[in-house]
């Protein structure tokens, strides 16, 4: 009946999988969850056994490292059952009743389920309060508020699919990039696949450093520029892509440089501080995308 998928590298998943396993076996339901671990550091191998161990439960390891989004594409292949449930591995679920709200949707083949993010409410340590900061902004949002732009809110780390149209719509080319949520936000919106989003929350655990997740977004803004510039509406689905255009259209684009490169040190700076505005983030990245040649 279902397939639960999980990608993971340098990330313990045993917690995450003894959750869903307890939470599956309850609901009574035919299931498999499969975790496909992208070359790990080995410390992170003596998962293998312990996922082996329960039942239905598989563990595998690409041989080499390929990214999200090729090990997201391998473990779509690998599923069995046509709805595939995707988590990231540095998450757990709000509740016991998780894949129970999950059940409930697989009646509409037509449709394809987002439970959405939470964040816990202590804050982590200063180096990790960019990515906690912007996850609780940008993120956590009731399906209320989700439902009335859809296709902006597509998360990847928490999205409920058939199998046939994940495989349909995913990035399949061996380039490894960061931000692919929005590649794939933009094949749903031109395909005209309804999305639906429910409050069925995970919370994100594993909050990168500051200075990662600041090099990962900017990662983002290069593969927004680089794949999605091009394409037909995509300001729709993007605010930085649509501010990016209306620099664009008026011939703006040498005033934004010039602003980002005198200013640049000054936002990251905050951006990279205890207390990081989001807008002088925002700022940032379009300066950067500005800049990119």
């Amino acid at each position: 009946m279902l397939s639960i998928l999980i990608p993971t590298y340098n990330y313990s998943v045993i917690e995450l999988v003894q959750n869903l396993h307890q939470q599956c076996i309850a609901c009574s339901i035919t299931f498999e969850i499969i975790c496909l671990d992208d070359k790990s550091a080995p410390v992170f191998q003596i998962e293998t056994q312990k996922v082996k161990e329960l039942t239905n439960c598989y563990y595998y390891t690409n041989e080499l490292n390929l990214g999200r989004t090729k090990t997201r594409q391998l473990l779509a292949e690998m599923a069995t059952f046509d709805w595939v449930l995707f988590l990231d591995a540095d998450v757990l679920p709000e509740d016991e009743r998780f894949i129970k709200r999950y059940i409930a949707e697989l009646n509409n083949k037509q449709t394809i389920v987002f439970g959405g993010y939470k964040y816990k409410e202590n804050q982590p340590k200063s180096y990790q309060i960019l990515r906690y900061t912007y996850g609780k902004d940008r993120e956590e949002k009731p399906a209320s508020f989700r439902n009335k732009k859809p296709y902006q809110f597509v998360f990847s780390g928490n999205m409920l699919i058939q199998k046939k149209i994940f495989l349909e719509l995913n990035y399949a080319e061996n380039e490894k990039f960061y931000g692919m949520d929005i590649y794939f936000a933009y094949q749903l919106y031109v395909k005209k696949i309804p999305i639906h989003h429910i409050d069925n929350a995970i919370y994100h655990l594993g909050l990168e450093p500051n200075e990662v997740f600041f090099e990962k977004s900017l990662q983002s803004v290069v593969s927004r520029k680089h794949h999605l510039e091009n394409k037909k509406a995509i300001e729709k689905l993007n605010p930085l892509l649509s501010y990016y255009f209306l620099i664009k259209k008026f011939r703006l684009l040498f005033i934004a440089r010039f602003i980002f490169k005198i200013s640049e040190q000054l936002l990251k700076k905050n951006i990279l501080s205890k207390k990081p505005n989001l807008f002088l983030f925002d700022l940032y990245r379009l300066g950067y995308i500005c800049s990119i040649k």
